[in-house]
């Protein structure tokens, strides 16, 4: 049998963030229906968390744990960014940077085909290469957002393009086509430990560019209908072969859950008391928490739209975090009759896939857009953290969402501008645009022909790729 015929055995590394955990696991899912050996690394209480897989995929993915080893300032049972305050998760990455070891000894005695690795292990790379095992980076951020971050190179400080966090609020200059791709201020400010060597060690920007410069190819959540422009400039300034393998659309929520899990009957009964298409849904992930300001203004902005609403509210990040939020005095009470706040884990898909579900009310973090897209749900964003600036922009550019506006410098919002910006896209006529854009582009993010065909290719060159 040739080369080409036989099975492979591939190795997923995420980041411990779930907006990272979950891709690697969907394109861990599409990689075993094809037949092929998958190997899904994290931690013991991060994989404990993971949807669990259907019968027929369990024998072709295999977790391993490896345990995080301690670090000072990072608490015991912390194994995601959800579990700590966000100025901790620097601690996170330093404990993630300690698994090299226990990593080499694992592909030294496994020899995979392929590993696949997330941005913040971007040491991977070259580990792998020693080895004689073929690596790629899997970016679970779009085309945009790598090609706006530049060449390796820059990233990694051997090019002084961006010197301070009012560079990076521009269309950079190796972007050759008319874009509004960049990060706000108020955006980058609050990010702008990710630029500098923090207590990691090791910046961000270090992480993204060494990722890139050591692997062997790029598989990137996208697709070429979607973004081309932005591909093929990836691979004008990286020089290696770029894969996008799709928007990797989840199906755990609706597949997976029991429809008879009684907290799913309480939200669903509650949604079926709504009229169709009037339900704002407010989530804004596993990695975003808002201020407490900024938790009053959302509440009365809610408030003041005169709209029902679902809202999934993250209070604190972790059992450490200081800061616990409240709701408005008296906000519960008189929104009772049309409001709903959930303050614990809500089953994302299932809601939006309600009828009575009129709009997303998001961070536009990756996977939430494209849960939005598949459930044809209309997009109202409110940026907070990582890549989500860089996705407003580039859906506010197609058109596919409405941007609440803010104070450049501070990023602060009134509540009219929320209210009116909720009942803008939801319900009148000047936001038909967006209810319109958003079902128009369902086909193109989650047509399973599009999604199996991008597979196909990258699977095909892994096989001819790998070390023999």
């Amino acid at each position: 049998m040739s080369s080409h015929h036989e099975k492979l055995h591939i190795v997923l590394f995420p980041w411990l963030a779930f907006g990272h955990l979950t891709p690697n696991l969907d394109l861990a899912k599409l990689i075993a229906q094809k037949g092929h050996f998958v190997t899904f690394i994290s931690t013991p209480r991060n994989i404990l968390r993971l949807p669990k897989l259907s019968p027929d995929l369990s024998a072709n993915i295999n977790f391993l744990e490896l345990p995080l080893p301690p670090v000072d300032n990072l608490p015991e049972d912390a194994e995601a960014t959800t579990d700590v305050p966000y100025n901790v998760v620097q601690y996170l990455k330093l404990a993630c940077d300690a698994l090299q070891q226990p990593l080499t000894r694992f592909l030294e005695s496994s020899t995979p085909d392929w590993i696949f690795y997330d941005f913040v292990p971007y040491w991977v790379g070259s580990i792998a290469s020693k080895i004689g095992i073929k690596s790629a980076y899997f970016s679970i951020f779009n085309a945009a957002c790598l090609g706006f971050l530049g060449p390796a190179p820059a990233l990694m400080g051997q090019d002084l393009i961006r010197t301070k966090p009012e560079d990076y609020i521009v269309k950079p200059s190796w972007v050759p086509f008319p874009s509004t791709v960049a990060w706000r201020y108020f955006e980058i400010m609050k990010i702008s430990d990710g630029i500098t060597d923090n207590d990691s060690g090791v910046s961000d920007m270090y992480r993204f560019g060494a990722s890139v410069a050591n692997c062997d190819i790029v598989v990137i959540r996208s697709c070429s209908e979607f973004e081309p422009e932005w591909l093929q400039l990836l691979e004008e300034i990286h020089r290696k072969p770029i894969f996008p393998v799709g928007q990797l659309p989840n199906t755990n929520q609706k597949s997976e859950a029991d429809d008879d899990n009684e907290m799913w009957r309480r939200i669903k009964g509650w949604l079926d008391a709504k009229q169709k298409g009037t339900v704002v849904y407010v989530a804004f992930g596993s990695e975003a928490k808002p201020s407490q300001e900024e938790v009053n203004e959302i509440a009365l902005g809610l408030e003041k739209s005169e709209l029902p609403f679902f809202w999934v509210l993250r209070i604190r990040r972790g059992l450490t975090d200081p800061e616990v939020l409240t709701l408005p005095e008296g906000f519960e009470e008189r929104t009772k009759d049309r409001g709903l706040v959930c303050t614990g884990w809500a089953p994302q898909l299932k809601i939006l896939s309600h009828d009575s579900v009129g709009g997303f009310l998001t961070h536009s973090g990756w996977t939430s857009v494209v849960e939005a897209v598949q459930e044809e749900k209309p997009l109202v964003l409110l940026t907070f953290l990582a890549d989500q600036g860089l996705n407003a922009r580039l859906l506010e550019e197609k058109k596919m969402a409405y941007s609440i506006p803010r104070d450049e410098r501070d990023g602060s919002f009134t509540s009219e501008s929320l209210a009116n910006s909720l009942r803008l896209v939801i319900l009148e006529p000047k936001g038909r645009a967006y209810r319109e854009k958003i079902k128009e582009m369902k086909d193109l993010f989650v047509n399973k022909e599009r999604q199996d065909q991008y597979l196909h290719t990258l699977l095909d060159y892994l096989k001819d790729h790998r070390n023999r």
